[in-house]
């Protein structure tokens, strides 16, 4: 059975223009990767939002990060040489409480690498080009959305010290827990927050040390225990895959145990990892996942997962879903990107709320009966 993925007549939904920006002179970049629930009468979307500042002049108590040695270190920067400058915003945490500073990196430094502009990298040592923040955006017909100008979740901590990415929301009882992507000096890990009502924010730390990402929480207990899906990075041996974890409390994960790997010579051959909050079907646990072809090419599919042992996979696509095809999606910051942090159900009807480009926020509505008819049973 073929899935027909029926993209929104007003698609990009979001752009970075309908995000004011949080300081002043600074410019939104992207708007994307939103986390997805419904709240009362409200569908709201938890968005990743990049910032960057801009190239001025350095100020007289902003610092250049001196990558000329072995180790980074701090030194008065020039005003003389702004244009050799590339502007580096981070959090700076000190007695005076968290705040988001701009330092600054010689063009000219041997050995830097600045070929991809997101990135500014010497050896080991990788710095942001933005820093991401999750904003509130609200909306009656889960269509036409109103961004809130204060982040819901802004970096606090020093293993946030790059930036908050990607949230991804599950709904627990009276609770919406929220986990994100922390990015800082020390690599990418997993982190915790959680709300009621979606003014007030607790965090609780980190709950996967790096690298892991692309956390996804199940909506309930299964077997007395809370459940996820994480995605690990092994450096020497084996690649990227989606693992399966289970906690007491939200906070301590274990009983840790392969879940799924990509499929070489596939659309999802090259690199995978979790995208949506699972949600529960009649025939098992349906979860929305990435995967990235040989050409480099993210693309969404989905795989089903045993209802009462969520860590064997029953069947997947054999095809992607969603795969970049309209301009927004092909062409921007990353082209060529579909990605899912969350969607909506109603009935039959599943709602994906995906970055597109790594830039803009897009939606499609799929047949969850469609999606569960495409799927192949796992070898």
């Amino acid at each position: 059975m073929a899935v027909t993925a029926h993209r929104l007549p007003e698609n990009p939904i979001i752009t970075p223009k309908d995000v004011p920006a949080l300081h002043p002179g600074w410019e939104v970049i992207c708007a994307f990767n939103a986390a997805a629930v419904r709240y009362g009468d409200e569908t709201l979307l938890l968005l990743r939002v990049a910032e960057r500042p801009p190239k001025a002049e350095p100020q007289p108590d902003e610092q250049e990060i001196d990558l000329s040695g072995e180790a980074p270190a701090l030194k008065p920067a020039d005003p003389r040489l702004a244009e050799h400058y590339i502007p580096i915003p981070m959090l700076e945490t000190s007695a005076r409480g968290p705040r988001v500073v701009v330092r600054y990196i010689r063009r000219d430094t041997e050995g830097v690498d600045t070929s991809d502009t997101r990135l500014v990298t010497k050896g080991r040592h990788t710095y942001l080009t933005s820093i991401s923040s999750a904003r509130l955006a609200r909306s009656n017909d889960g269509v036409h959305f109103t961004v809130e100008r204060e982040p819901a979740l802004r970096p606090t901590e020093p293993l946030e010290g790059y930036g908050i990415e990607d949230p991804r929301i599950t709904q627990i009882d009276d609770t919406f827990y929220i986990n994100y992507t922390a990015v800082s000096e020390h690599g990418i890990s997993t982190a915790l927050a959680s709300t009621r009502d979606f003014r007030r924010y607790e965090k609780h730390g980190v709950i996967f040390c790096p690298e892991n990402r692309d956390v996804a929480i199940f909506p309930a207990k299964i077997g007395g225990r809370y459940r996820a899906l994480h995605r690990p990075v092994p450096k020497l041996i084996g690649g990227p895959s989606v693992w399966f974890a289970s906690s007491d409390n939200l906070r301590a994960w274990g009983e840790h145990r392969f879940c799924f790997g990509s499929c070489p010579g596939t659309w999802d051959g090259s690199r995978i990892g979790g995208g949506a909050v699972p949600f529960r079907t009649e025939r098992g646990w349906l979860e929305i996942y990435h995967g990235v072809n040989a050409d480099g090419q993210y693309a969404l599919g989905g795989i089903l997962l045993d209802l009462e042992e969520p860590w064997k996979p029953i069947a997947r696509s054999p095809e992607p879903i969603l795969k970049p095809e309209e301009p927004f999606e092909t062409e921007g910051f990353f082209g060529n990107v579909v990605f899912t942090c969350g969607g909506v159900i109603d009935g039959d009807r599943l709602r994906v709320y995906y970055g597109a480009a790594d830039a803009v926020t897009g939606a499609a509505d799929f047949s969850i009966q469609e999606i569960l008819g495409s799927l192949r049973p796992e070898r």
